[in-house]
């Protein structure tokens, strides 16, 4: 028998984070590692579950993500959009509560690039009249 498994992609800045909703008890693993094994800072992992919160199915799904790219805040942004996308499809019905939180929605800040004859992004080289 195929077990039901329910996908969502999620981004920020350069994290990408893969997410995989099966029914459980409310495990979350992050590439392949517990948790609270993965992300030192609680905070990380209170934005990861708030999806999960706000909806009330922390306990009814276990959660896979396999993410990559960027810092751990990043990442945790990431996966709390992965997951969001994840309980779209398996129920429709979250979608008003998520949009509201902004859950659903990219977020589209990104490193700028750095342009010739700057040190950075926008840094310039260091002025002296002499």
């Amino acid at each position: 028998m195929a077990t039901v498994r329910y996908y969502g992609t999620g981004r920020r800045k350069s994290s990408v984070a893969r997410v995989y909703l099966v029914p459980g008890t409310g495990k979350i693993t992050i590439n392949k590692r517990d948790m609270d094994e993965y992300f030192g800072l609680d905070t990380l992992k209170v934005i990861a579950r708030q999806p999960l919160v706000l909806t009330g199915t922390e306990a009814k799904f276990d959660v896979l993500v396999n993410v990559y790219g960027g810092g751990t805040t990043g990442q945790a942004g990431a996966i709390r959009h992965g997951i969001s996308r994840a309980l779209l499809q398996a129920d429709a019905d979250f979608r008003p509560v998520l949009k509201k939180a902004g859950f659903l929605t990219r977020d589209p800040r990104m490193k700028e690039r750095k342009k010739y004859g700057l040190k950075a992004a926008r840094r310039a080289p260091q002025f002296s009249k002499r």
